[in-house]
């Protein structure tokens, strides 16, 4: 197989040019409806923290309006109670205050989810969602 591949790249000269040439990612835009459900998931990602929303922002923010702006909503909502959860998950080890930090972070989650799933059911009817209390540190 070695010799294969070795008379393979004399074919060419020996010049070490490979015979796949690399075509230029061009990402199409996104449907209406694929910009609906990257929207959606957006949203729906703050279950796990901030990580989807972003994501989601840095992959899909050029190819779909709806996409973008969603993604950034959800990602500004997301982050700073995932860095909070996070910092609280951290103290949990503090002797004897630690269980307080559990219960705080398990809270956390919980609104978090609350407030993400329901952004997300209402951006899937393809309306705009804008979170009441929302920092926007990225603009």
């Amino acid at each position: 197989m070695a010799q294969n591949a070795r008379e393979h790249r004399d074919d060419h000269g020996g010049q070490g040019r490979s015979e796949y040439q690399g075509v230029p990612a061009n990402a199409l835009p996104l449907t209406a409806s694929e910009d609906r459900q990257w929207a959606t998931l957006a949203h729906f990602g703050g279950i796990l923290g901030c990580v989807p929303s972003l994501l989601i922002y840095l992959i899909f923010r050029e190819r779909g309006p709806f996409t973008a702006q969603e993604s950034k909503e959800a990602l500004n909502f997301s982050l700073p109670p995932t860095i909070a959860a996070l910092v609280a998950n951290l103290l949990v080890f503090i002797p004897v205050v630690g269980n307080v930090f559990a219960v705080i972070a398990t809270l956390i989650w919980i609104a978090l989810t609350c407030f993400s799933v329901a952004a997300g059911i209402h951006c899937n009817k393809g309306q705009p969602h804008r979170y009441q209390y929302n920092l926007r540190w990225i603009k």
